[in-house]
């Protein structure tokens, strides 16, 4: 059975590390970004396109519209973790599990209890003020109207999240590098590996085993030890 195979190479592997996108979150309830229910097939009232309204551009020239479908669209406060979620961090806790490095916004991770997450997006809990670097919980951007503003200078709050057309935080991008360049096993789930530059992560892997955990064929499952078709969270429970 692949899951028994799955745990040995965990419970036997040296360093592991996960590296996961939006489909880890979509059991969740938080829509991923290109399936046919996801985001970006929605319709919108702005007739823009989905990563235009979540550009640097859109967020510097219309900042009320971003904030706007930025709260609709990437913000679920009442989003619980799921069964990877929970599994990824009991699997840190038994030392298993290296660290945690995903595209993902959501903070679940953390939430589940992760320690050692690297969130090369950025996170929706984390906010600050441009003008004085004040920080700031999710809560100023979901309780304010309109463009959340900063208590102490009236400067412009903005979520600290990579929007498209910003390049990635290198401290943390580096960070992720040197954990896959130093894994014995690479688990990758719930992500089409189509999207760069994290796709372009596994190229650092010189480890022995890559573990693909996704719906759909990506681009790496020929060169990967272990390929499941299965839910993310049933994979990662089963190991357990």
């Amino acid at each position: 059975m692949e899951i028994q195979k799955l745990k040995s190479i965990m419970d036997t592997s040296k360093s592991t590390v996960f590296l996961g996108g939006a489909g880890v979150s979509t059991e969740s309830g938080i829509p991923d970004f290109r399936s046919a229910a996801g985001l970006y097939s929605k319709e919108n009232e702005m007739g823009y396109p989905p990563e235009y309204l979540l550009s640097h551009s859109f967020f510097a020239n219309e900042t009320e519209k971003f904030f706007d479908y930025y709260r609709k669209n990437l913000i679920y406060p009442n989003a619980k973790p799921n069964k990877a979620h929970i599994a990824l961090a009991e699997l840190e806790k038994r030392g298993k599990l290296d660290a945690v490095i995903t595209q993902n916004i959501d903070g679940l991770h953390a939430l589940a209890g992760s320690k050692n997450v690297i969130e090369i997006h950025g996170s929706i809990y984390r906010n600050y003020c441009m003008s004085c670097n004040k920080t700031y919980g999710l809560e100023k951007v979901t309780l304010s109207e309109g463009v959340p503003r900063c208590d102490s200078c009236g400067g412009l709050v903005r979520p600290d999240v990579v929007l498209y057309e910003e390049g990635l935080n290198m401290k943390l991008l580096d960070s992720a590098i040197n954990y896959i360049k130093n894994a014995e096993t690479l688990i990758v789930g719930g992500t089409s590996l189509n999207v760069y530059p994290v796709a372009g992560l596994l190229e650092y892997f010189r480890g022995k085993n890559l573990v693909i955990i996704n719906k759909t064929i990506t681009s790496y499952d020929n060169r990967a030890d272990l390929v499941f078709r299965d839910s993310i969270g049933d994979v990662l429970s089963g190991v357990l």
